[in-house]
């Protein structure tokens, strides 16, 4: 079997960092919102240290961290992932305010041999829309608020770490019981994709009360999975 060359290959690990990547919060519906928008149930957020495996089609797995902490008025959201010979992280700080996230700092690096790049986005370069970790939050607290009730779907807009905009759509399924390595979980499964490649699909499984937690992600190209993402330990931190 052919294996991806490791350039091509290594986009698997900001994979995870594009896993997360696809999310935002801030777009407007794909179609108009319905008039009963519910807004009575509101999630709060809780800090958490999660970790998770990230197993890659012709790839080793990749170690992936992922901590939520509140700092002063402000949250921060950073990512780790790491395989043998490849790295990349993600940090995010943003404030909830009623519109919703708002982002004010990222940064990102990634490594692969030792070659790689840093990224980092500004309060002006994120003034209009979030960075992903942000948005991956952002969406996560609309998805546990049942912001999105159309039967269509909901559209994703939000900056990859180039500060590119990126466009995706996503629309709630239903709810399911997952037996992962860290325990067993009931999660609100999301289906999210790209419209200018349909062939591929990312399957979110979020945790139902901590917002910007993932139990588990697939992501399936032609109807075949290719990465799976899964929660393999975490820790609340209670106030």
């Amino acid at each position: 079997m052919r294996r991806l060359s490791p350039p091509r290959t290594f986009l698997a690990l900001p994979l995870l960092l594009l896993f997360l990547a696809f999310a935002q919060a801030v777009a407007a519906p794909t179609v108009a919102a319905p008039a009963a928008f519910s807004v009575h149930r509101q999630v709060a957020p809780q800090p958490f240290d999660a970790r998770y495996r990230l197993e890659v089609s012709g790839w080793p797995n990749a170690s992936i961290e992922h901590r939520l902490n509140r700092e002063n008025n402000h949250w921060q959201s950073l990512m780790k992932a790491s395989i043998t010979m490849a790295r990349g992280n993600e940090r995010s700080r943003f404030f909830l305010t009623p519109e919703g996230v708002r982002s004010v700092n990222y940064t990102s690096g990634y490594s692969l041999l030792g070659i790689g790049g840093n990224y980092r986005l500004g309060s002006d370069e994120l003034r209009e829309l979030p960075d992903r970790q942000a948005a991956l939050f952002d969406l996560s607290r609309r998805v546990l608020n049942s912001s999105c009730q159309s039967q269509e779907g909901c559209r994703l807009v939000y900056q990859d770490h180039r500060g590119r905009e990126e466009t995706l759509d996503y629309r709630i399924l239903d709810r399911e019981t997952l037996h992962l390595p860290a325990g067993e979980f009931e999660a609100i499964k999301v289906k999210v994709t790209d419209p200018e490649t349909p062939d591929r699909q990312m399957t979110f499984h979020f945790h139902p009360e901590l917002p910007g937690l993932l139990l588990a992600v697939d992501y399936r190209r032609n109807g075949k999975r290719k990465s799976r993402l899964t929660l393999t330990s975490l820790e609340i931190q209670v106030p």
